[in-house]
């Protein structure tokens, strides 16, 4: 238990350490690259516009980080009680979180690089966290990528090129033809390629669990549950104003009718 609490202060130091690199890397060496093009519009030089894009990706992922700390599931204090109140809770969706030491409604699952649980109030903000985490991390690489082929003058039209870029990079770096930093940025762009494969699949199995109404719990006890749509099930986590909260980081607790189907 000890071990599983030290991790929920050291992931979300490590999310945010690694948010931070991305940006100064992104500020300090992927923009200036792109400023070199003098025939490029102003208003539409690449620099402006790759900033702008990271920039709209990077705030959503933050944001909606932000909104899954301090958004905690339902808290059902009276579950932790005697058997006599425990019989009142609302099964199967609830679950005890051995990190939090609490029972929250809808428990999908505890996150560490968020430090909480992910439930009832939630669960759009995570998916969404993902989903522009995924779309931070891999668009950085593109540009990690477009920076590394323009200093190193290396092709990546094979595709193996990646894939054989560490490697090969590495003896490089000993022998002294690649500086620290170039190194420093290779290691980066497998770091984010990870990262964002991580999070896209993380995404998609979220909303293989939402489209059904399922949480991983009900999933892995073969827990029948109530026969809905998937529109109703993804208008419950994602709310009537999904399109504006795909745009700027909102929170959306649900309508009521999610909180009573599990009573």
């Amino acid at each position: 238990m000890l071990a599983l609490r030290l991790l929920n202060v050291v992931a979300p130091a490590y999310f945010l350490c690694i948010s931070l690199v991305t940006f100064v890397l992104q500020l300090f060496l992927f923009l200036p690259s792109m400023r070199e093009d003098p025939a490029a519009a102003p208003l539409f030089s690449p620099a402006l516009l790759h900033g702008a894009l990271f920039l709209f990706l990077s705030a959503n992922a933050l944001g909606n980080y932000v909104l899954v700390i301090q958004n905690s599931p339902d808290d059902l204090d009276a579950c932790q009680g005697p058997s006599s109140k425990r019989a009142l809770c609302p099964p199967p969706s609830t679950h005890f979180c051995r990190v939090c030491a609490r029972v929250t409604l809808r428990h999908d699952h505890h996150c560490f690089f968020t430090g909480n649980c992910i439930g009832s109030r939630n669960m759009r903000n995570f998916v969404l966290f993902c989903l522009y985490t995924s779309l931070a991390c891999l668009y950085s690489m593109v540009a990690g990528v477009a920076y590394i082929s323009a200093v190193l003058s290396i092709s990546f039209a094979h595709p193996l090129a990646f894939l054989t870029l560490l490697p090969t990079s590495i003896s490089q770096f000993f022998s002294g033809a690649v500086l620290g930093s170039e190194m420093f940025v290779i290691l980066m762009l497998y770091l984010w390629f990870a990262i964002g494969l991580a999070c896209a699949g993380f995404c998609c199995h979220q909303l293989l669990l939402i489209l059904p109404g399922q949480t991983p719990h009900q999933a892995r006890k073969g827990v029948a549950v109530r026969a809905r749509p998937w529109r109703k099930n993804l208008q419950e986590v994602f709310g009537k104003r999904w399109l504006l909260g795909l745009l700027v980081p909102m929170f959306n607790v649900g309508s009521e009718s999610s909180k009573q189907q599990d009573k």
